[in-house]
């Protein structure tokens, strides 16, 4: 009986396709989750950024909250006062952004995992565990060595100056791709928001990058330490080009100029001195 042994595999395949199918979602939601929703929520570990998503289906329906999750900006433009309450209670009053690949089937998903994690004793997402210990000097010396590249991250992610500047940065500035971190530590009241951004950072730009690249939490306590001090100064980085800037500028210019000049003169001093020497 040839055939029995091809329906077996066959009806063995067709198993295993349902159990990757039934396995897989649900990996693809956690996964999403961990990207871009973990670094500002927690599940049943208090408020970081955006509030704690425990029981979150028991403060409204879910037709609002999926409407809300794949257009926060919209809900709270329109007025409506849940939203607009979340932007007043938010640090800094910061507004969720719009999160790529969110869309409606996704967003159910998601809902259904944080019910399942809110109806355990301790969700996986409660949040991260840092140390709350005074920072010291060293942790602050260590941070601004990260920050500014003089030590590498050990995963060898770029350096935050290569996209962020600070008050102490001067004249010559750091990055202008990220925001001013002058004020992070503050504007996200303290350590524990900031914290866990740096853990899972989910903007657009930084998300690819630390995704492959994370920072360790041996690497954020320093540079929360670093960006506690950058606060305290009560002062932003300069906007453009300052005065060390342009002062560079004139050395520079000045340098390549008087190069040229004394190229120049050889170049004819020589050319003279052939002419004369083949008129003898």
């Amino acid at each position: 009986m040839p055939t029995k042994p091809r329906i077996g595999s066959t009806s063995l395949g067709l198993l295993l396709v349902g159990l990757l199918a039934s396995v897989l979602p649900a990996q693809d939601t956690d996964e999403f989750f961990d990207q871009n929703c973990k670094s500002c929520h927690t599940i049943g570990g208090g408020k970081l950024t955006g509030p704690d998503l425990k029981n979150v289906a028991a403060r409204k329906d879910p037709e609002w909250l999926i409407r809300f999750m794949i257009n926060p900006q919209g809900m709270i433009e329109s007025g409506d006062p849940y939203a607009k309450q979340l932007v007043s209670e938010a640090p800094g009053r910061m507004i969720m952004p719009k999160v790529n690949g969110l869309n409606r089937s996704r967003a159910e998903k998601l809902l259904a995992l944080i019910g399942d994690e809110s109806a355990l004793e301790r969700s996986r997402w409660a949040g991260t565990s840092l140390s709350e210990r005074a920072f010291e000097d060293a942790d602050r010396k260590l941070g601004s060595d990260l920050f500014y590249g003089h030590r590498r991250l050990a995963s060898g992610g770029p350096s935050c100056v290569s996209c962020h500047s600070v008050s102490e940065t001067g004249g010559l500035g750091g990055g202008q791709l990220g925001p001013d971190l002058s004020d992070a530590y503050a504007r996200l009241e303290g350590r524990r928001a900031l914290g866990a951004w740096l853990l899972a950072p989910a903007t657009a730009t930084m998300a690819p990058v630390y995704k492959e690249h994370p920072i360790s939490e041996d690497e954020i306590l320093p540079l929360l330490a670093f960006l506690e001090q950058q606060a305290k100064t009560g002062e932003r980085a300069p906007v453009g080009p300052g005065v060390e800037f342009l002062l560079l500028g004139v050395v520079v210019a000045a340098a390549i100029l008087f190069g040229f000049d004394h190229l120049w003169r050889r170049r004819f001093t020589s050319v003279r001195g052939r002419l004369v020497r083949g008129q003898r």
